[in-house]
C-alpha cells in the first residue's frame, strides 16, 4: 500500500442519502488510501472516512457519519 496514489472520483455519500430507499446523491471524494479488501480511506470535504467500493456497479459508498477516521488512528489503517 506504500505505492498507493490518491485520486478523485464520485461516491454516494451516506449523509446525503440518509433515509432514502436508494442512494441517489453523489459528490466528489478523494481516495487517499486502501484499508482492506474493497474498503478505502477517503476525504470528503474536511472529513476523513471509510468508503466501500462495489465492484458490481463500480461505485464508491462513503460513510461520513459512522465511518469517520479520527486523526490519531489514520496511520494505523483503522
Amino acid at each position: 500500500m506504500a505505492n498507493f496514489k490518491s485520486f478523485k472520483t464520485y461516491a454516494f455519500i451516506y449523509s446525503l442519502n440518509k433515509g432514502k430507499m436508494n442512494s441517489t446523491e453523489m459528490d466528489e471524494v478523494e481516495v487517499i488510501g486502501e484499508l482492506e479488501n474493497n474498503m478505502y480511506k477517503v476525504r470528503y470535504k474536511d472529513i476523513i472516512c471509510k468508503a466501500m467500493f462495489n465492484g458490481f456497479n463500480c461505485c464508491y459508498y462513503a460513510d461520513d457519519v459512522y465511518g469517520i477516521i479520527k486523526e490519531d488512528t489514520m496511520n494505523k489503517g483503522e
